[in-house]
């Protein structure tokens, strides 16, 4: 089944929910602020063709790791490599290559950065696409779940 976690757009917590058809609004536990939601047969098929919370179809997929620790280990071993001559940026990367083997992939909605989990048409989604990013984020442009095209 599908995961899908939202961000609350009031306080930035994660909000949980699985798909189901009769459901239209997902509540955020801390600060009890309200999202509506729009499943369709596909969420809860597991198929990933437009999201619930934005309507939009443009989503990229990326390894399942949170990015403010990966920074943070990064700093860490970079600090530690004037001590250890660089062995603790090694020690990083060979965790790195670890993780990138074991880890499953997420799909992400470029607008409203809601996350998808154990969706059956991953390999179907995207990388990620900076400037495709940056049209949705900053234009509000709608690609219609197309790929960028020059």
């Amino acid at each position: 089944m599908m995961d899908i976690q939202i961000t609350c757009k009031e306080c930035g917590s994660s909000v949980d929910i699985n798909p189901t058809l009769d459901a239209s609004k997902a509540q955020c536990e801390v600060c009890q602020h309200v999202t509506p939601v729009k499943f369709t047969p596909a969420h809860v098929e597991g198929r990933l063709e437009e999201c619930p919370v934005c309507s939009r179809q443009d989503f990229y997929k990326q390894k399942d790791f949170n990015r403010k620790i990966g920074v943070t280990l990064f700093v860490i071993a970079a600090i530690l490599s004037i001590w250890t001559y660089g062995i603790s940026l090694v020690v990083l990367y060979l965790l790195d290559v670890f993780l990138f083997r074991r880890l499953a992939m997420v799909a992400i909605c470029y607008k409203c950065q809601t996350n998808f989990r154990s969706i059956t048409n991953m390999n179907e989604i995207r990388d990620f696409d900076h400037e495709m990013n940056d049209r949705i984020v900053y234009s509000d442009h709608d690609f219609k779940g197309k790929p960028l095209s020059h």
